[in-house]
Order: structure tokens, then sequence, then C-alpha cells
């Protein structure tokens, strides 16, 4: 059928919805920084509206307070609470299954080429951290604990500037760029719940290792239905929950436990498959040929099913609603700084700000470019091919887009409203002329290369 759709249903054909609004929908969601934009939408959105004549109506809205109760089992949480503890844990499975992709089947399985982008990650997160504390040294007291705002990278936000420079960036570089990113992830993962974690309960916390355990003893015996993970998942983010570490690791242990390998191979499906459709060909004048079809339908699909990884599957089915649903609304909740009656000039000059901008923009530049050299002068790596220095240089400034998960670590770091304003200003300033020097250092100073992908 070289010129017909194998599978073909309303959402192909050429009616006005699917062809006007769903179809074009869909095509931006598949580019690369598609999710970026969709993410600095709703964040402008969130400051516009904190700060226009109905602005109450932002904090009313956020703060308003959820009682779920099923049994014995009780949850209260604010709005901004269930998008922050619950629909981030999401987010987090999605890291995780990132991170456990990168690791099996990507750029960090093996070490010698993981080993560059892990010190260039190790460089942009403790030179930005030193630098927040060297500016907060003389406030003491809560302004110390925001060290990890600085430290983190925006995925989305670094991958789509690069996105929309094509083949003026390097694949290497690309490729680079992710792994550092997803090395910076698993550092931010181990600040939160080592560094920021309270009250901790170690009965909740047995209850949800307990849980994890029997997860994993039930995969490696062999039961994949998901109906059977779903439950026991959301019962260990509510034991995290009660537990005091943070219910967002949830979501990224189970990422990192769900298999990366499929059950059949690419050989065995095939055979597979052929031999069922082999097995059961089509017989017209059997009364029971649409019941023979059904049955060999249903074994194709359940072959099919397990041909594709576990980690793949799921990924495919919670990437679309991570990136433009719940990212979003987590910047919709988190990102509306009130400016009113705030004289900017002071807020930017304070030391939190001050601290958390500079950590974005000059410490990611200088301890991803200054332990990458010294990686590459010691023999434990060397730059991606194509890849130069300007290339690197751009690429660290890109990696202080600090913004999804530096607003996350803002709300665990600081209880007080203002050193979070304070520390949020920074986020944007850092964050904003860190992607415009990225963007300019790649856009300007990088040739288009022919032998790159888009």
């Amino acid at each position: 059928m070289p010129n017909q759709e194998l599978h073909s249903t309303w959402l192909h054909s050429e009616r006005f919805i699917p062809r006007r609004f769903i179809r074009p929908a869909l095509r931006f969601t598949q580019v690369e920084a598609a999710s970026g934009i969709v993410l600095l939408v709703a964040a402008v959105i969130a400051i516009i509206w904190a700060n226009s004549s109905f602005g109450d109506s932002y904090q009313e809205l956020w703060e308003t307070s959820f009682k779920i109760e099923v049994g014995s089992f009780h949850i209260e949480e604010t709005l901004r609470g269930l998008v922050n503890d619950g629909l981030m844990a999401v987010f987090f499975l999605v890291v995780g299954l990132e991170i456990k992709r990168e690791l099996v089947v990507g750029e960090l399985r093996d070490p010698k080429a993981a080993a560059l982008p892990a010190i260039a990650a190790l460089g942009g997160m403790v030179v930005p951290a030193l630098i927040f504390l060297a500016f907060v040294a003389g406030e003491g007291g809560e302004a110390t604990r925001g060290w990890g705002i600085p430290m983190a990278t925006d995925i989305a936000f670094s991958i789509g500037v690069v996105a929309l420079l094509g083949s003026r960036v390097p694949v290497g570089a690309k490729l680079f760029l992710l792994a550092l990113a997803i090395v910076d992830d698993i550092g931010a993962i181990a600040v939160i719940a080592v560094f920021y974690t309270e009250d901790l309960s170690f009965s909740w916390l047995a209850a949800a290792l307990i849980t994890l355990i029997i997860m994993w003893a039930a995969q490696k015996g062999g039961i994949r239905a998901p109906a059977f993970y779903w439950p026991m998942g959301i019962l260990a983010w509510f034991f995290l929950l009660e537990s005091g570490v943070h219910a967002t690791l949830a979501g990224v242990a189970l990422g990192l436990m769900t298999p990366a390998r499929p059950m059949y191979s690419d050989e065995e499906y095939h055979h597979k498959a052929t031999y069922v459709l082999s097995t059961y060909a089509p017989e017209p004048e059997s009364p029971h040929g649409h019941d023979r079809v059904d049955h060999e339908a249903r074994q194709l699909g359940s072959i099919a099913n397990e041909s594709i990884a576990p980690l793949n599957r799921l990924e495919y089915l919670l990437h679309p609603w991570s990136s433009f649903l719940i990212v979003p609304l987590f910047a919709l909740a988190n990102a509306g700084v009130r400016f009113g009656g705030v004289d900017i000039l002071d807020a930017l000059t304070s030391p939190v700000a001050l601290g958390v901008a500079v950590g974005l923009l000059v410490g990611k530049i200088v301890g991803i470019s200054a332990f990458t050299a010294l990686a590459v002068r010691l023999g434990l790596g060397r730059l991606p091919r194509h890849t130069t220095w300007t290339h690197l240089f751009g690429l660290a400034a890109l990696a202080g887009v600090g913004f999804t998960v530096s607003l996350f670590v803002t709300g665990l770091a600081f209880k007080s409203p203002a050193l979070t304003d304070l520390a949020k200003i920074g986020i944007f300033a850092g964050s904003g002329i860190a992607g415009i020097i990225g963007y300019l250092i790649l856009r300007f100073t990088g040739k288009p290369l022919k032998t790159s992908l888009p």
C-alpha cells in the first residue's frame, strides 16, 4: 500500500477539525523546542496574572485547600501542593525513565563516553552552589538553604534552544548537553533526597521501601501487568509523602525500576508474528472465521506490546502529558512573582537573587568549562566530534537555564515568601540571560554542518 495509510482513523481524515486543529497541534508537540515554548508561555501568564488588577485571585486559587480521604488514608493539600507533590511525581517519573534509558542504552551506558559529561555536570553543580553561598555568606539563617537552586539545568528549555539552532550545533554537542543535563538531574535528585528532607518518619519510609521492594520482586518474578504496578506506585508515593522525603522521588524510583529491555527481541517478534499469521489463515466460509480473526489479533497485539520495552511504552505514554500539561501547570502555579511595591533594582541586587542569577549564569559557564578542560587535559575524555570549545561555552551557558527544577528546589529550600520571591527573580534573570548568551554564542559562531541532523 505505497500511497495509502496502513491504519487510518478520523484523525487522518480531511475533515475540518482534524485537518485545521488537531493535526497541526500534534505536529507542534513533535517539534523539539515545543515543550520549552509552552513552559515559557505558562510562566509569562503566571507573572502577568499575579501582577494584574485581579492578582489576588492568583494566590487565592493556588492556595485553595483540598482534602482527600479514602478509608484511613488522608491527604490535605493546597492546589499548588497537589501540583508540586502530586503531578510533579509524574514529571520525575519521566526523568527517572530518561535516566534509566541513558544508563542502559544511551550516552551514559559506556563509562568512557559518560565520563566527560558527568565531570562537566559535576562542575556545573559545585561551582554555582559555591557562588551562591559566597553571596549569602553574610545573610546566614534560612538564606543559606538555597545553595541547591542554581545547580539545576532545565532539559526542556536548554534542548529546546539547541533545537532552534538546527545544524549549527553538531549532533555530538547536542548529545553532550543531553547527557550533562541527565547527570545534572541525578545530582538534583540526590540533593533533594539528602538535604531537603525534614521531619523524617522511619516507619512511613520503611513502608515505602517495602512497597518498592515488592514491586522489584514482582518484576523479577515476571509480573508485567500495569494493573499491578500503578496501585503499588501510588502507595509508594503516599508512603513517601507521609515519611517526610519528598514524594516526587517515588516517581524517580519507579522510573529507575522500569525494565529497559522488551520481553521479545526483534527476531522473536518477527518469528512469533509470522507464526500467528500463518497459523490462522483466513477462512471466509467458516462460521467461526470472525472469532479466529479476533483471537489472532489479540495474540498479535500481545506479542507486539511485549516487543516494546516497558520503559519505552511508559515514556511514550507519559512524556506528552508531562511536557505539555504537568510542567506548564507547575510553572503557572509557581512562577507568579508579584512586583507591586517591589524595588526591582534592590531585589535584583539582593544577595539571594544575585547568588541564584550569578550562580546559574557564571557558575554554570565556569564550572562546566573548567571541569571539562581539566578532564580533557587529564585524558579522562575528549570533546565530541565536530564540537569546538566555542560550542562548549555556548552549551555551558544554556545549561544555566535552570527554570523548572530551580523553581522546584526553591519551594523546598525556603519557607519565607520574601526569600522565595527573591530566588524566583534570580532564576528568571539568570536563566533568561544564560539562554540568550548561549543562543547567541552558538548562533553566530557555529557554522551549519551538513553532517549534523536538524
